[in-house]
């Protein structure tokens, strides 16, 4: 009997749940603890290598990773059984012996309590329940006066039925300091500025955006009586009614009609379009356009290099003979409005001979699973799982199971000139040093012997994939309108919300519901008011970057800036890589600045001389170049200004300055 009784007076030593009060969930109590106060973020014991030899999973993501690393390694010092208050765990935070790191706790805290409570129970590891989500309240709200506060309170959700009140132990930050000031204690955002600001609460594994709004003015903007043409109008005008911004006003026809040819074909209007179109004063002529420019050669062509640079076609790895033969490819899905859902589905299957099959080049574009993995997801997922190579993502749901997973699948590739599929073939996962197991991103695991990338492309094509239309469509609106709904394109996740999350979702259910046809939604976008409003902004308008009261000003890419010159001095182009990717402004300096523009200009045989041949007076020829370059004639004011300029001298080099400054003016090398 005196046995039993010891037995049983050391086991309430341990665990004296009576004396405590219920029992400690370490994933659900412990590691929030240690997220709270920082001990496993990247820059503390939750970097890649850890800090101080102890090492944890990057904000909790690995529960059962982290409990070895603080009950069973170091042999059990960090937690101290007999005597909780002399657990390293509690010592080092409290700084009750020397830490490597800030102080973190009071002795007193509810934290400390805790983990000594923990620590008394027996240190236990099992969980009873899973979190299934967390919610945060406001996640969204609209202020009237900067400076206002707002209170928060964070709920997380359990696998049992059960519902906790966790705002004391949820992550506030503030995407911009600036903008929005913490106070972690009291859970309270303050707004510093106006405008749409985001913040972040992080419980656990999971971050969630908070969304801020304090109107952009003090203008009560009613937008009920400006013309709608669709869905997209909607959407637009109310987020701009929301925040106080005023529109400017409809582009006129000359300049609808140089930003659609140019956005839809790449190419500028040809001076007999722009007389006939600003001549039709049918009600129309806007959507005629933009089906005549859908249904061109010159749509087929542009849009082929449009997918071609978002395929990464590069000829210096594929070759002259496969790049041939992708683009090829490319260009005949596009002549016979192949879905964009089939030619994804026929990409991520492809095998064969790159020189004879071109979408087998889509496995040439990288070196191995790995960077096809983040290729694939970047590409149609518009995510970064790359972030999760080394760790779970940590602004993202994506984890290192994830990663590994998809790389798994692409192991099962056979790379090289003739695409063929392996029956074997693996990628080792760094958190086990085992063959990691074949993964959709965020779905169960795949069976081996069930083609996986067949399993791949119907996950990604199926009409309630979360991710794939909403990243097309995402890049399609950027190239129309100047910027994506969310930016960077390739970095869709819920700390990075879209600016009108509503009109994404509507977007992309209409580009499913119309068969992943890219022109359609082309051809809705561009139909749009918001489309065709104005680059002039308004005092009232002027700072707004990405809500579109104004159309946005955007730099012509390199290659449809130097085709355009080449057009407007009807000279030949040289040859160019057919990607239109930017060089970004070294390369336009040096388009603009360099010997190549004053060569054109100079070429005995271009439009300029052929018209000082003809005899063409010089406010002549300032009429030409001004609609072969710019979509319309000069003003009167322009008109006057270069009559007089050129009634003082009509030297040749003075014409050739006028269109070099023509070539180089904000109006030319933008699409506004």
């Amino acid at each position: 009997m005196k046995k039993l009784l010891g037995i049983l007076s050391a086991l309430l030593f341990i665990q004296p749940m009576v004396a405590d009060g219920a029992r400690v969930d370490f994933q659900n109590e412990i590691i929030p603890i240690l997220t709270k106060v920082g001990c496993n973020a990247g820059a503390c014991h939750g970097a890649a290598i850890g800090r101080g030899g102890f090492n944890l999973s990057l904000y909790g993501g690995n529960p059962e990773a982290d409990f070895d690393a603080i009950v069973h390694y170091m042999g059990g010092r960090r937690i101290n059984l007999s005597k909780p208050e002399e657990s390293l765990i509690v010592l080092k935070p409290t700084f009750a012996i020397e830490h490597g790191g800030k102080f973190l706790l009071d002795d007193d805290d509810e934290a400390t309590q805790l983990l000594l409570r923990w620590i008394r129970q027996g240190a236990p590891k099992d969980s009873s329940r899973e979190l299934t989500k967390v919610e945060i309240a406001p996640q969204s709200h609209v202020a009237e006066l900067v400076g206002e506060s707002i209170s928060l309170r964070s709920t997380a959700y359990y696998s049992d039925g059960s519902q906790r009140d966790v705002t004391k132990w949820t992550v506030f930050t503030s995407e911009d300091s600036s903008a929005v000031e913490i106070n972690d204690e009291l859970a309270e955002l303050r707004v510093l500025r106006r405008g749409r600001h985001i913040a972040t609460a992080r419980y656990a594994t999971e971050v969630l955006p908070i969304e801020l709004v304090v109107p952009l003015t003090d203008i009560d903007v009613n937008l009920a009586a400006e013309s709608r043409v669709n869905f997209i109008d909607d959407h637009i005008f109310k987020t701009l009614e929301t925040l106080g911004l005023p529109l400017s006003g409809k582009a006129g026809d000359a300049t609808f009609l140089r930003r659609a040819t140019l956005d839809l074909t790449g190419r500028l209007p040809t001076p007999t379009k722009v007389e006939s179109f600003l001549r039709d004063e049918g009600s129309y002529k806007r959507l005629i356009l933009i089906e005549e420019l859908l249904n061109s050669n010159a749509f087929t062509d542009y849009w082929t290099q449009q997918l071609g640079a978002l395929l990464r076609i590069d000829e210096r790895d594929e070759g002259e003979e496969s790049t041939n033969v992708y683009y090829e490819w490319l260009r005949n899905q596009l002549q016979r409005r192949t879905s964009y859902k089939e030619l994804a589905y026929t990409l991520i299957t492809a095998i064969g001979n790159t020189n004879e099959f071109g979408p087998a080049n889509f496995y040439r574009t990288t070196r191995g699973p790995r960077d096809q993995a983040e290729f694939f997801s970047e590409l149609f997922m518009g995510s970064r799982l790359r972030c999760a190579n080394c760790h779970n993502h940590p602004l993202d749901r994506w984890t290192q199971d994830d990663y590994h997973g998809l790389a798994a699948i692409f192991a099962r590739v056979e790379y090289g000139n003739v695409v063929e599929r392996k029956p074997t073939g693996f990628v080792v996962h760094p958190a086990t040093s085992e063959p990691a197991k074949l993964q959709v991103p965020g779905v169960a695991t795949l069976i081996d012997d069930l083609a996986p990338l067949d399993q791949l492309a119907d996950w990604l094509t199926g009409d309630q994939n979360p991710y794939f239309a909403k990243a097309i469509v995402n890049r399609l609106w950027k190239q129309m309108m100047g910027r994506g709904l969310v930016e960077p394109v390739d970095d869709f996740r819920s700390t990075n919300p879209a600016t009108h999350p509503k009109l994404l979702d509507r977007l992309a259910a209409d580009f499913i519901e119309n068969g992943y046809s890219l022109r359609h939604t082309l051809k809705v976008i561009a139909s749009s008011s918001s489309y065709a409003r104005s680059s002039n902004a308004t005092n009232q308008n002027k700072d707004d970057d990405r809500f579109y009261s104004h159309a946005l000003r955007r730099p012509l890419e390199d290659a449809v800036l130097e085709r355009a010159i080449a057009e407007v001095l009807a000279v030949s182009q040289r040859p160019k890589e057919r990607s239109n990717s930017s060089g970004g402004l070294a390369g336009k300096l040096n388009l603009l600045n360099g010997p190549s523009l004053n060569a054109k200009i100079a070429n005995k045989e271009n439009r300029l001389h052929r018209l000082l041949n003809e005899g063409r007076e010089p406010l002549e020829i300032v009429d030409n170049f001004y609609l072969v370059a710019l979509g319309r004639h000069p003003s009167q004011a322009e008109r006057n200004y270069w009559g007089q300029l050129f009634s003082k001298s009509n030297s040749h080099t003075l014409i050739e300055d006028f269109i070099w400054g023509l070539l180089t003016s904000r109006e030319f090398v933008t699409n506004h």
